[in-house]
């Protein structure tokens, strides 16, 4: 959907421990906290994992779980999370400092950070241990600002998962070693597939759901749909494919992506049918069209995100960087600099964007 171009299970007393960890670092003190926002993300360095304040999405809304067809918080209540998605973080890590989360979590008001690890296009395939490293140090300082993180395994091109199978055990084994006691990650298993049978994507979801649940069995795991995504739309399908043959594993989202001067009616009501029969999240979207450039379709974004709010379905929009395209919030060599808080430094996407995120 999106195409893009390269751009200069324990046994009860361990799972309750680990829920009791987690809870440990919800109850943490504001002082850690206060400390962790005042330090930079320095590349190579991983910021250590600091309890949010009260005043924070992660610690209001605690170990996040799947009920019925909403995402709800530890207390049992439907919650719906916005925030950004990075873009590929070895083309734009320099947008992803302290600066700019401090930003995000602040001046934007954002829930949620998805931090995006390309497979491909020079990405985790060259160096799984660097860029396993990197998507730990972001994730770390999206936690140390209180914000929620999904963990996305950034597939493109091969379309199909299964693809990159043993690469995604052993890139979700590490992190959900790492995030086993920690409420605050979300696992996104598989971008966007393309090419390739709901039941071939199925079978992927239900090998990797099992390697997370291994470590990590408490948190959301979310599942890429057909064709970039879109419920098979894209390829000429709808969501009865998977309404009719979900994946075997409980606390799961499907995902689902638009770019809305692209993605007109026939995928607003595909996301309207499908909110009402199974758990989503649009972990990915853009106001421009499906190559996240060209002009900006506000009035059928607004759209979306009305729909969106009314059902209660979280998002992550794409993406927080300079990139010159016009689905980049940043205007371009933002990243170089030093300045990221209000609207002087966002393109026009940039500045609608964090307006409907600070609401």
């Amino acid at each position: 959907m999106h195409q893009r171009t390269i751009p200069p299970t324990g046994s009860a007393s361990t799972t309750g421990r680990r829920r009791l960890a987690r809870k440990a670092l919800i109850a943490a003190s504001a002082l850690g906290v206060a400390t962790a926002l005042m330090a930079p993300v320095r590349a190579g360095a991983a910021p250590a994992p600091a309890a949010p304040t009260a005043a924070t999405p992660l610690a209001a809304n605690g170990q996040l779980s799947v009920c019925g067809r909403r995402l709800c918080n530890a207390s049992g209540e439907a919650v719906a999370l916005n925030g950004m998605s990075t873009h590929g973080t070895q083309w734009y890590a320099q947008c992803v400092t302290g600066g700019s989360l401090d930003a995000l979590a602040k001046d934007w008001r954002a829930d949620v950070l998805r931090v995006s690890t390309y497979v491909q296009e020079d990405g985790y395939e060259t160096d799984p241990a660097g860029f396993t490293a990197r998507a730990q140090k972001f994730v770390d300082a999206a936690h140390a600002r209180g914000m929620y993180a999904v963990i996305d395994w950034h597939m493109l091109d091969p379309g199909d998962p299964n693809a990159n199978l043993s690469r995604a055990k052993t890139f979700f084994t590490a992190m959900a070693k790492k995030y086993k006691n920690h409420p605050g990650v979300l696992y996104e298993i598989a971008n966007e597939p393309s090419g390739v049978s709901w039941s071939a994507i199925k079978s992927y979801a239900e090998k990797i759901i099992p390697v997370i649940r291994a470590q990590d069995p408490d948190a959301v795991a979310l599942v890429g749909t057909r064709a970039w995504s879109s419920f098979g739309v894209s390829e000429g399908s709808d969501e009865s494919e998977v309404v009719n043959n979900p994946v075997r594993a409980s606390n799961i989202m499907y995902t689902f992506h638009f770019y809305a001067a692209s993605h007109r009616d026939e995928y607003l009501s595909t996301l309207d049918r499908a909110s009402d029969k199974l758990p989503v999240f649009v972990t990915e979207f853009g106001t421009q069209n499906y190559a996240g450039e060209g002009a900006n379709d506000f009035t059928m974004s607004q759209r979306y995100l009305d729909l969106m709010k009314r059902k209660k379905i979280s998002w992550t929009n794409w993406n927080y960087s300079d990139d010159h395209r016009s689905g980049a919030v940043f205007k371009t060599g933002t990243c170089d600099g030093s300045t990221w808080t209000g609207t002087g430094v966002l393109k026009e996407a940039g500045v609608w964007i964090r307006e409907r995120i600070r609401q």
